[in-house]
């Protein structure tokens, strides 16, 4: 489900891109999961294969983490425009599956629908997975559209090709809007419908607050002599 090359990933994510997917849908209620993956501070560039790497997911139910995990390993190479999945794909899937459930559905640091091919590594991971994915975003990848009015909740078409595949969403007003991308399993509606649901006072929904949290406070244990 990981490639090692990018030629490998290229054929994968292109693939993916039209595979069949089940239904949209899911019970956010049953808790939203979030994942994130860094990297060893003092790199330059877009790294290499081989940096270490540290990944974490966090399933939060409400407005409390119920459950955590985090896994230490290297990155799958280096950071490539479109080919995201090459770098970190693989290890933040065994984060995920280090929680004691998967969530009813998947929020990820990455694109979904919102790529060159179709299917960037929010797409792919739930995909690997078998769970509803959503990419959230500070930017997009390849779609572009005007951001949406200051206020929480209001939306903007994000368009690739003409074709919808997310919006800009504000989360917080006076705060920029993020990027939310349909991907495995979800449509750009339900995205929207997600990550407000998994959004509490921050702009960045709490599930992947709480992953990136985790994951950057192992990285400075595992950094400590």
């Amino acid at each position: 489900m990981w490639p090692a090359d990018a030629a490998s990933l290229a054929a994968l994510q292109e693939h993916l891109a039209t595979a069949p997917t089940p239904e949209p849908g899911c019970d956010p209620s049953a808790g939203i999961g979030g994942c994130f993956a860094c990297f060893a501070r003092g790199g330059s560039g877009a790294g290499r294969a081989g940096d270490r790497a540290w990944a974490a997911a966090a399933l939060v139910c409400g407005e409390r983490t119920a459950a955590a995990a985090v896994v230490e390993g290297v990155a799958g190479g280096p950071y490539l425009p479109g080919f995201l999945a090459l770098r970190e794909g693989a290890l933040i899937e065994v984060a995920v599956r280090a929680l004691p459930q998967l969530p009813a559905v998947l929020l990820v640091d990455a694109t979904g629908r919102d790529h060159p091919r179709g299917a960037g590594l929010a797409l792919h991971l739930g995909a690997a997975l078998g769970i509803p994915t959503v990419g959230v975003t500070h930017r997009p990848l390849a779609a572009s559209g005007e951001w949406p009015p200051d206020r929480k909740g209001a939306t903007a078409p994000l368009l690739l090709a003409g074709q919808l595949v997310g919006y800009w969403l504000r989360t917080r007003p006076g705060a920029r809007p993020v990027a939310v991308h349909a991907a495995w399993a979800t449509t750009p509606a339900l995205a929207v419908e997600i990550a407000l649901a998994a959004t509490g006072r921050a702009r960045t929904p709490e599930p992947l607050r709480a992953a990136r949290r985790l994951a950057r406070r192992s990285r400075g244990v595992g950094a400590a002599p």
